[in-house]
This record gives structure tokens, sequence and C-alpha cells, in this order.
């Protein structure tokens, strides 16, 4: 196994307004774009040619990660200039692999954060004889994903879309976002228009009588699609729960990269990052967040499970729970924010203008 491709080209719009100047998978993650965590561990794991597919803001992957050399891996670049899918984008980058028709091709999802055995889903594939491998894991509610039925042998039975009711939860085994394909599988892929791997090739070529082979490995696996999940990600990644070689420092409570400012009576812990240039007052207490490169979090201000966006401002005593305040936003004195709370780019809340509680 020596190539893999990685599907980096969605727009994260469930991460906005994160992803308004960046692409997803290179937004911060411990330190890093989350994007080097996964290229990390692919080498780790023995994979040195990465094609990466790039589509919403495709400019910034290059100028960044160069061409791998860094990272001891080649990377190639191939950008869409319509969103294809995930199953059309696997197929766009197809004449920059090198496999032989039977061998190996990885494929990642852009934002998924996991500890799975790489290796080990290789070699599953290739002991089964399978034409697709897929990596599967057990949630607790799987209402929200589809859901992935197999056999004693692991063989996939099914796809089934997310249950409405009870009876349709035959399983708590759903798609992880890791494949392994057969190299000669890929060209099957309709070419230039947008198919999706997960409601039209598995199951197209399940019903072709194709050899589909599940692996279930439950350790650590996060979709990073949603704000509070990123920087849970994030967290954990600090923490050592979530497996990294790219974390840029010992795991603990806090990551304090090498150009940030930190008072020495301020609070952090929980996983918090606080990100290149970037300072944090007298006072502060910061649980569990993430602070990107020269953001400001002034004197007192309370800042619980929450992403600070790239030059942002917390006030002095504002309280931020649950909350994503984006790049350039100013937050005034004296503010509550609670769970579920965006703050736009560069917008600007006065002093004590949003409140949960008695301005006394």
């Amino acid at each position: 196994m020596t190539e893999a491709i990685l599907l980096v080209g969605g727009k994260g719009t469930r991460l906005r307004p994160l992803t308004v100047h960046t692409p997803k998978p290179m937004v911060p993650a411990a330190g890093v774009p989350f994007l080097t965590h996964q290229l990390a561990r692919a080498r780790a794991a023995g994979v040195d040619h990465i094609v990466l597919a790039t589509s919403y803001l495709a400019e910034v992957f290059e100028p960044y990660f160069g061409d791998g050399s860094s990272l001891g891996l080649h990377l190639e670049y191939v950008t869409e200039e319509e969103p294809l899918g995930t199953g059309g984008a696997i197929r766009n980058v197809a004449s920059r692999l090198r496999s032989g028709p039977d061998e190996p091709v990885l494929v990642f999802n852009g934002d998924i954060l996991t500890g799975l055995d790489i290796r080990a889903l290789v070699d599953t594939h290739e002991k089964t004889g399978a034409d697709v491998s897929l990596h599967l894991t057990k949630v607790t509610d799987p209402r929200a994903y589809g859901l992935v039925p197999t056999d004693e042998t692991g063989r996939v039975l099914a796809f089934l879309e997310k249950p409405q009711t009870p009876e349709e939860i035959v399983t708590d085994q759903i798609n992880a976002g890791a494949y392994v394909f057969r190299r000669s599988v890929i060209d099957t892929i309709p070419a230039g228009r947008p198919v999706s791997v997960e409601r039209e090739t598995f199951p197209d070529l399940l019903s072709a009588g194709a050899h589909l082979q599940g692996m279930v490995d439950s350790t650590y696996w996060l979709d990073l699609g949603t704000p509070a999940a990123f920087v849970r990600g994030s967290a954990d990644l600090v923490l050592g729960r979530a497996p990294s070689p790219a974390v840029p420092g010992r795991c603990g409570d806090r990551l304090i990269l090498p150009t940030a400012r930190v008072a020495p009576d301020a609070k952090l812990t929980g996983g918090t990052v606080v990100g290149e240039g970037a300072f944090v007052a007298e006072g502060a207490r910061i649980f569990g967040s993430t602070i990107l490169p020269g953001a400001v979090i002034e004197p007192g201000a309370v800042i619980t499970d929450s992403l600070i966006g790239t030059r942002a401002r917390v006030g002095e005593r504002t309280v931020l729970t649950g909350t994503v305040i984006g790049d350039g936003a100013v937050i005034g004195p004296d503010n509550e924010l609670h769970t579920g709370a965006r703050i736009w780019c560069d917008a600007h809340i006065p002093a004590g203008a949003v409140r949960f509680s008695s301005d006394q």
C-alpha cells in the first residue's frame, strides 16, 4: 500500500463562520490545520503518495503543504471545477494514481478524526479479496447516520438510509468514512458528473454482486462537521484521547503555541489551544476551547467549549459557552453568549449588548 485519496473539497457549511475564509480541512485543530493530522497518520501507516481532491478554496492547500516532502509524502492536487460529490471526486483524481488494477487505494473523508488502524483495514481488504472495504464504527444512536449491516464474516449486506423508526434500526454499525478500493473499481465510477459513493456507488456495486467488506473498528471516531464537534476534537487531540503524531507539543491540559502570550494567572484547562500570536490576559479562564492565531482574550473573560477565530477579540468579563466567534469579530466587555451562538466574521457586538442574566 503506497497511495491514498483525501477528499477535501467540501464547503463546510455546517462549520460556518469558521469556513468563510478557510476550507474545513485547513481549520486549525490542536495547533495545526486538521488535514495535517490525517496526512501524518496516513504516513505513519506506510502511505507515501496522496492525491488531494480539492474544490472549495482549493488555492490554499498547495501553498501550505507544497509537495509534501516536509511530511515524508508526495502530494498531488486535483481541483474540481464543479462539486462532484464523494464518488465523483474519487473518479476525478483516478488519472493521478499509480496502483495496478488489483492493488489497494485508500480513501479518506477530510472531516473525520479517528484512531482507525489503517494497516488492519488494508489487511482485511487483502485477506478477504474484497472489491471495496469500509471502516465501520458502532454508535449509540445511529439515527443520524446511514446503517451498514454485515453478515458473520463482515461482508456488507446492505446500505440503509437514516432510520426513521425503531424497527428500521437493524444495526448500530455506520459508515465511518474510510475505505480501501480495488484500483480497477475506481474506474467504474461514472466520470464528469456528481456521484455519491454512499448513495450510488456502494449500493450499485452491491446490486452487481461485488464483494464489499466491513471492518468494525470502534476506537476513537468523531465527525468534525459541526463547531461543537470540531472544538471537542481539537481538545481530544491535545488531551491525548485522539491519536496523532502531528500535535506540536506534549499532550496535556493545554497547548500554547510558541509565539502566543498567556498571563501567569490565566487558567487554561480541558485541552485548550492558544494559537500563534494570540494573547490571553490576566484572570481569563478558558476550558476546552480553541483560540486561533492572533486572537485577543481580555482580562476576566470566561470561555468554555468555544472557538475564537483568527484576530478576533473577546472583551473583559465576557462569558462564552459553546460559541463560535468568526475571524476578526469583536465581542465587547460584559457580554454573555451561550450554546449555539455563531458570531460572523468582522462583526462587532458592543459592551453589554447580549445578556442571559441581569447586568447587576
